[in-house]
């Protein structure tokens, strides 16, 4: 299943802690696409310490895409 966060209205911490809380429900081969206007480098910090890959696209507005999955292997 895959999860959609809208983080662009939230503040902070909001977005993090709804991703994160996600992030514990995510099955194998699932992903989060959370979607803000900034780079959430403590987020990434902790998604890398656990084990998640991401990658990131920007639209022409300026949200940034975040897609988040399991690491394999």
């Amino acid at each position: 299943m895959n999860t959609i966060i809208d983080g662009r209205d939230m503040q902070p911490p909001e977005p993090m802690e709804r991703t994160l809380e996600a992030l514990d429900t995510l099955g194998e081969g699932d992903e989060v696409l959370l979607l803000l206007y900034c780079q959430p480098h403590p987020l990434f910090s902790i998604l890398r310490q656990n084990g998640y890959t991401w990658s990131e696209e920007s639209r022409a507005d300026g949200t940034r895409e975040i897609r988040i999955r399991k690491q394999l292997g």
